[in-house]
């Protein structure tokens, strides 16, 4: 199981996580990279995304992948992913750029950078920073970093999930590659998680719900030894 972090300016390091103990006590082998544009390696290496994002940190997680399958680690028919906010942007991405994986768990992902923007609680910030100029002046640089422009590639049977109180990445936006896989006929559901904000499993009730759903969907499309 690859679970891709938030941020994407964050890490993964050795420190705990109930998430990827519970899927781990649940049999998978969880592979939880930082790719380029994590921070814990500098300030250079973390800003290597920026205005290009997602981008060239898709090849390192797939490399990564690659690489446990070359070692033995991991299974070519046996691949899942995962992952919320960056990481939910991360694994929508990767759905729409290969059909390697089994099922995938989309949770708390912006979908559309232009619609994501304008309606998120930190506007302004996205606004000025995440790429040259605004929506309405730059809409194909936006448009080309949208998971949702490869949504016509996306095969993979998907879980989408959200918090219903979501501000940063609002439910509008898991809503997007809903409907657009149910358009498209791709096997999906949309679990939305009441009360949750965009910590989903900051709630202890919450991250039960989280990791019972993602591992329920993971059991659903496991192919036996």
């Amino acid at each position: 199981m690859v679970e891709n972090h938030g941020g994407p300016i964050l890490n993964y390091g050795d420190r705990f996580s109930a998430e990827i103990q519970l899927y781990a006590a649940a049999g998978y082998i969880v592979f939880y990279p930082n790719p380029r544009g994590s921070t814990s390696y500098g300030e250079e290496f973390a800003n290597l995304l920026f205005n290009n994002y997602p981008g060239e940190d898709y090849i390192d997680v797939m490399d990564g992948v690659d690489e446990l399958i070359k070692k033995g680690i991991a299974h070519e028919d046996q691949l899942y992913v995962t992952g919320g906010s960056a990481g939910g942007i991360m694994t929508a991405w990767i759905i729409g750029k290969n059909n390697r994986f089994e099922a995938a768990v989309v949770a708390k992902p912006v979908m559309n950078w232009i619609s994501k923007t304008l309606v998120a609680d930190n506007y302004f910030y996205y606004a000025n920073s995440r790429y040259p100029g605004q929506p309405w002046e730059n809409f194909d640089t936006y448009w080309k970093f949208s998971p949702l422009s490869l949504v016509g590639n996306v095969e993979t049977p998907t879980m989408v999930m959200v918090g219903m109180n979501d501000l940063r990445t609002p439910p509008s936006e898991a809503k997007q590659l809903y409907h657009a896989l149910k358009l498209r006929k791709i096997e999906t559901v949309l679990v939305e998680i009441p009360g949750a904000g965009h910590g989903i499993a900051a709630k202890p009730s919450n991250l039960i719900a989280k990791v019972a759903n993602t591992l329920a969907w993971f059991e659903k499309y496991k192919k036996e030894n």
